[in-house]
């Protein structure tokens, strides 16, 4: 519920469009979208390490996971052993999305990459 005092009711509204032309704000917004192709190399800091996977973000509001048999070349290996929560890694997008929206991300493969 709204409540409109005396001293409001003659008062005009007035917007102010101080951001620019409709191009300059899509253009804005154009340049905080990052797009990722599968084989880019992404850095993104750890932000979760379960025994299965490590959730990666990589900034643009975006996320990533490893998960743990693309953390290292070593089998069976365990995830918080290898990194955690703080630490910024390297890693090479395996896929654009799985079924939670998510990149598909290998740690491992980014090193060879490098190397």
């Amino acid at each position: 519920m709204t409540i409109t005092t005396p001293s409001q009711a003659n008062v005009p509204q007035v917007t102010v469009n101080d951001i620019g032309t409709d191009e300059e704000i899509l253009a804005a917004v154009d340049e905080t979208i990052k797009y990722f192709n599968d084989g880019d190399i992404v850095e993104g800091t750890v932000v979760k390490v379960d025994h299965d996977e490590v959730l990666l973000d990589i900034g643009y509001k975006t996320e990533g996971v490893i998960l743990s048999r693309e953390l290292s070349i070593k089998h069976d290996v365990d995830p918080d052993e290898v990194v955690t929560v703080g630490d910024r890694i390297e890693a090479l997008v395996l896929q654009k999305e799985d079924k939670e929206g998510r990149l598909l991300l290998s740690k491992k493969r980014a090193q060879y990459e490098r190397a």
